[in-house]
């Protein structure tokens, strides 16, 4: 019952408020901050796309932090070790199941740090990969194959892994991919438009998914 409250209370306040979105700040060494420019233009993209009207300047919140409730979607990102605190695990935790989503976008380097914390955070849970037919997939822009490959990495091809609760998605880890690369401004990997274009066609996708469900 708790649970169902809490999670009502978001739903009541992210309704009721200029939407925002936010980008984790983590403990452990890794560049958290890593593509400064992608938020951004993820954001300009669906407002303009979308009809979204999310606060044009991304916030930053740290796992632990009661603010951490404020925002249906936190985007985390980077390259290297990623370590949360006890504290950092509850209330992420409590988060995802109150009904907020987090998406962790590996920007190469972060595979085996992530998948341990995600297991500290869901001890019960695996991550699933996503098939092709979820409907993170299908609008409002069509991917068939899935997850698009948007830098090489190892070569591998993209996935996206969920943690489900109830049926929902709460939690989405995507891998070989580098959407956030693609979100970045034009010049800083100098990838072509189409490529760019694809990249923030399924990162409306995911606003679109945590702001429709």
């Amino acid at each position: 019952m708790r649970q169902l409250i809490i999670s009502l209370c978001l739903i009541a306040t992210w309704g009721s408020q200029a939407q925002e979105i936010a980008l984790l700040k983590y403990s452990g060494g890794g560049d958290w901050y890593a593509n400064p420019t992608a938020l951004p233009n993820l954001i300009r993209y669906c407002n303009s796309s979308l009809n979204t009207k999310i606060k044009t300047k991304p916030a930053t919140v740290e796992p632990s932090s009661p603010d951490l409730f404020s925002y249906p979607f936190v985007h985390m990102t980077g390259h290297g070790n990623v370590v949360f605190s006890a504290a950092d695990i509850a209330n992420l935790r409590n988060y995802l199941l109150s009904g907020g989503f987090l998406h962790i976008d590996d920007n190469y380097g972060m595979d085996e740090f992530i998948r341990k914390e995600i297991k500290r955070l869901f001890p019960e849970k695996n991550l699933v990969e996503l098939p092709a037919n979820h409907p993170i997939f299908q609008g409002p822009n069509v991917f068939a194959s899935g997850l698009p490959k948007i830098h090489e990495h190892d070569g591998k091809r993209p996935q996206a892994f969920g943690i489900f609760e109830n049926n929902r998605l709460v939690l989405l880890y995507t891998f070989e991919c580098d959407l956030g690369d693609g979100w970045e401004d034009a010049d800083v990997h100098n990838d072509p438009k189409e490529v760019r274009e694809k990249a923030l066609k399924m990162g409306a996708n995911l606003i679109h998914y945590v702001f429709n469900n």
